[in-house]
């Protein structure tokens, strides 16, 4: 049975004609995709450090070795599949109704589902540079590679992901703003808001049809509507 929440979270829906979605981490481990960030002591017993500094451009300057050994281990998922929010949301461009995902996530399950007007902070594993000729490497060979991958040019493949202590591409910050700014309707899905500077984009959203699915409280979010279930369950029954 259709909860009041859903029944109205799917009544604004039909609504709108300029919803926007801002999606994280939770909205890939339905894909079977877990969050980085979480360790368990099967993971202390593989890395000395936190997948905080791992990820860090210190890090990967200084130690590439064990940057890339954590990267294919925990950062790559070439089989997985989009699911049930993915989907919807591809369906829901397709539709005229969303103009925008903006997510948090590297993994490009968006585009894997048809989403076309997808804006990446943090970048995607599925784009990598030579940092000395800038040629593109596709992810299966940096996933396919031992140690640092290297170009033919001899120079060090990097994933064009946004590494801590890096900054996010000025062009996709500020198209995400300029989308959160005009949208009607803005569904925050799958994210603790914890991570800045990506997380202060919602104090764009001047509208008052903010939706938050998630599974956990967040912070810095007040919300018109919450829905605390798993985003994938929610969006297959709009």
């Amino acid at each position: 049975m259709m909860t009041e929440a859903l029944h109205t979270l799917k009544k604004w829906v039909e609504e709108s004609d300029n919803l926007v979605f801002f999606g994280g981490a939770g909205v890939s481990t339905e894909s079977g995709i877990p969050d980085f960030r979480s360790t368990d002591g099967l993971y202390h017993q593989q890395y000395a450090y936190p997948p905080e500094t791992i990820l860090s451009h210190t890090f990967y300057l200084r130690n590439p070795e064990e940057f890339y050994r954590f990267y294919r281990n925990k950062m790559l998922y070439l089989d997985a599949q989009p699911n049930a929010a993915h989907r919807k949301l591809a369906e829901l461009e397709e539709q005229g109704k969303l103009r925008a995902v903006i997510t948090q996530n590297i993994d490009g399950l968006h585009q894997k589902a048809g989403s076309k007007n997808v804006l990446e902070l943090h970048g995607s594993v599925l784009r990598n540079y030579c940092q000395k000729c800038g040629a593109f490497h596709g992810v299966e060979e940096i996933a396919g590679s031992a140690g640092v991958p290297h170009c033919d040019c001899g120079g060090v493949i990097k994933p064009d992901v946004v590494l801590y202590e890096e900054g996010l591409d000025q062009d996709t910050l500020s198209r995400s703003v300029s989308a959160i700014r005009q949208a009607d309707m803005l569904i925050i899905g799958g994210t603790s808001l914890t991570v800045y500077p990506a997380a202060g984009l919602v104090q764009y959203y001047r509208g008052n049809r903010l939706v938050v699915i998630n599974k956990s409280a967040l912070s810095g979010a007040d919300a018109d509507l919450t829905i605390r279930e798993p985003i994938g369950e929610v969006m297959a029954q709009l």
